[in-house]
């Protein structure tokens, strides 16, 4: 009888229905495989459906067998149409969904007000469908960009102020954030709120969708149009670690009210990525600019322990998650 009652239950489990926003984007497609492959259903919005078959055929070269536990469903965050029905019978959403620009908008409402009501429209539909916990993919821009980087370790105590003079994504990012705890702290429905902060995603393409990341900092490296390391260092994160961060903050009782920031250990300026890659895909070498070092006063520091300690998250190496881009690229 104890053996049929936990049989039950992890059945139970396995059919909780999960929706993640932003299907077809880079982070979203690979939260979307990591949750089939545990058993979930999931529910995807996309902003037209015609990238449907996109995203279906990506999942399917990715070995997936129970593509019929994913629904597609067209939503945009600058409107109210879809999100009701996407958000029926759902239990977690991911909320991985936001808008990033080709380049700067000539004026930055263009972009701080889609993303900030965007994820308020989201907080909203589910809070009214009895959603148990939202987890809002924000940013490290939301934390890193304010303060003296000089002998300060980033951690998801800081918070980028966007009174100081900031590009409009950095700004973006920090102003959703803020308006989701805002939300939350004010409306007591019982729906819990867990944010990622990721630094900059890499690691393998799947059907052709990258983040913008990889296409300036490795796939410009490697067909030599990025030739100059700037004034500046990023953490690195592989977008298969950023998926499964999601969906442990997704369950982990002790998730619910934090931030976590993902990164891999260190960080790396573009000299060393040329550098990573021409030692390790020598084959490309020629193609790859000469670049001089970006001085050391320029290498911040940021922490990881908060979510390898709280969730057991083991994120793969920066050199990994950078190798597996150019891998992606080259094939």
């Amino acid at each position: 009888m104890v053996v049929v009652l936990q049989y039950k239950k992890s059945i139970k489990e396995m059919n909780k229905t999960v929706l993640v926003t932003g299907g077809s984007g880079f982070v979203g497609i690979h939260t979307i495989l990591q949750l089939l492959q545990k058993g979930f259903q999931v529910h995807t919005t996309i902003r037209t459906l015609a990238k449907k078959d996109n995203v279906s055929t990506a999942l399917k070269a990715s070995a997936v067998e129970n593509i019929s536990s994913l629904r597609f469903f067209e939503a945009d965050l600058t409107s109210d149409a879809g999100w009701d029905e996407a958000m029926k019978g759902v239990s977690y959403v991911l909320h991985v969904a936001s808008p990033f620009p080709a380049q700067e908008p000539a004026d930055e409402n263009e972009l701080l007000v889609p993303a900030r009501d965007g994820a308020l429209r989201v907080l909203k539909a589910a809070q009214n469908a009895g959603v148990k916990r939202l987890v809002l993919t924000s940013s490290f821009a939301a934390i890193g960009y304010s303060i003296n980087p000089r002998n300060h370790i980033f951690t998801e105590e800081d918070w980028t102020d966007v009174h100081v003079p900031l590009p409009a994504y950095i700004k973006s990012k920090t102003v959703a954030e803020k308006a989701a705890w805002d939300y939350i702290g004010q409306n007591d429905g019982g729906m819990e709120l867990t944010v990622i902060n990721p630094v900059g995603i890499f690691g393998p393409i799947m059907g052709g969708i990258s983040s913008a990341s990889l296409d300036i900092a490795v796939a410009g490296i490697l067909n030599g149009t990025t030739n100059v390391s700037p004034d500046f260092t990023m953490g690195v994160v592989d977008v298969r670690d950023v998926a499964a961060i999601h969906l442990l903050a997704m369950e982990h009782p002790k998730a619910a009210g934090e931030r976590f920031i993902a990164c891999a250990d260190g960080v790396m300026s573009f000299y060393d990525v040329a550098e990573l890659l021409r030692n390790e895909r020598p084959e490309w070498a020629e193609n790859i600019a000469q670049m001089q070092p970006t001085a050391k006063e320029f290498y911040i520091e940021m922490s990881n322990q908060k979510a390898k300690t709280v969730l057991g998250w083991q994120p793969r190496s920066k050199e990994e998650a950078l190798l597996a881009s150019a891998d992606s690229l080259i094939k």
